[in-house]
């Protein structure tokens, strides 16, 4: 079935939600060096950037969904070997550090929404996220960011789950190792997203 993009992503009823795209995870002094590696090759960062200047040109709002932990755990999932395994990485994100901060090229706009969680594995479960979005009659999301193993995978499907359409610029996206990632998208997440790229979002969001 065809498409119509331009409607999909209609200004009015659409957020761009970028999650984790944050110094210590995509940055070049992220926690995971692989996936950060793996973003840079698509230039994940550059490609988010120009969809959030391009989305508040065009009065979209920007949702910043970025992951932290605190050094007492207080709320910190345990109970996953991945969660486990952050624990013992030299960098670490904690709440309002660098590690947390969303990129320099990207930025945080007056207008833009910045919700840092302490828990889970994406940005629409108990966070403030969903219930946001209803109260601004969102129903298409246009998420980037990482990792299409985890995180990115979970916010789609729980986004589908919850009724949204989800946009998904494949540019914007990325996994570890990078052919693993573009295997998610190609054998699972384009049968629940509808999958583009960069350059046909920022042609839709024409000012």
């Amino acid at each position: 079935m065809a498409v119509d993009l331009r409607e999909l992503c209609a200004p009015e009823h659409t957020a761009l939600v970028l999650q984790e795209v944050q110094n210590g995870v995509v940055g070049p002094n992220s926690a995971l060096p692989a996936l950060a590696e793996s973003a840079a090759g698509i230039r994940l960062i550059d490609n988010c950037a120009s969809l959030a200047t391009r989305a508040r040109d065009v009065g979209i709002t920007v949702y910043h969904c970025t992951a932290a932990t605190r050094p007492d755990l207080v709320g910190a999932n345990q109970n996953a070997r991945l969660f486990m395994g952050m624990l013992k990485l030299p960098v670490k994100l904690l709440p309002h550090s660098d590690a947390v901060a969303v990129p320099k090229e990207i930025g945080v706009d007056d207008r833009d929404v910045v919700l840092e969680r302490y828990h889970g594995l994406g940005p629409m479960t108990g966070t403030q996220l969903d219930s946001m979005l209803r109260n601004s009659k969102i129903t298409t999301i246009v998420g980037v960011g990482v990792s299409l193993n985890v995180g990115m995978f979970n916010f789609c499907v729980d986004a589908v789950n919850m009724g949204y359409q989800f946009v998904m610029p494949r540019d914007a996206v990325a996994g570890v190792p990078p052919g693993y990632g573009e295997a998610v998208i190609e054998n699972s997440l384009r049968l629940l997203a509808t999958v583009t790229t960069t350059g046909a979002v920022l042609e839709v969001w024409q000012s």
